[in-house]
């Protein structure tokens, strides 16, 4: 079952039992996934659908963020159940040890020695991690770190 589908079939059980949240948040994620399609013109594989479900938890953190700093805690606590729902279509983040063991791999692939490689080692890292959400601030610092 695509992606899609699953949502799609999670829409209706949300509906049934008048579950108003995960509801918003199913129909928002079905609205964006329809939109990318409708942009590529084409059906979204399943690397490209999960990619907008990144995108989406991405911009509820910094929403969390905006509305924490803002003095507004009943919003940033509506934002992270929102994450908390759509976390749930997308693979398990990569370990610690799986993100090293990548960097590790992707410096040896690349033979980089300093930080102007770094766009390559990030590159050739997420190669490696494919398949698994992986928040691309924490891997971009863990090369600088390994790199510097």
């Amino acid at each position: 079952m695509s992606l899609t589908e699953q949502i799609q079939k999670d829409l209706t059980a949300a509906m049934k039992e008048r579950d108003e949240l995960r509801l918003s948040v199913l129909r928002m994620v079905k609205s964006a996934l329809k939109n990318k399609e409708i942009e590529k013109m084409r059906p979204l594989e399943n690397l490209e659908a999960l990619q907008v479900l990144q995108t989406l938890v991405k911009q509820r953190h910094e929403s969390v963020e905006q509305f924490t700093h803002g003095g507004r805690p009943d919003l940033a606590e509506k934002e992270s159940r929102e994450i908390k729902i759509i976390e749930a279509y997308l693979p398990a983040a990569p370990t610690d040890a799986e993100i090293s063991r990548a960097v590790e791999d992707a410096i040896a692939e690349t033979g980089a020695d300093s930080v102007k490689a770094m766009g390559a080692v990030i590159k050739a890292a997420r190669a490696k991690l494919e398949g698994k959400t992986v928040d691309g601030k924490v891997l971009s610092d863990r090369v600088r770190q390994r790199l510097s």
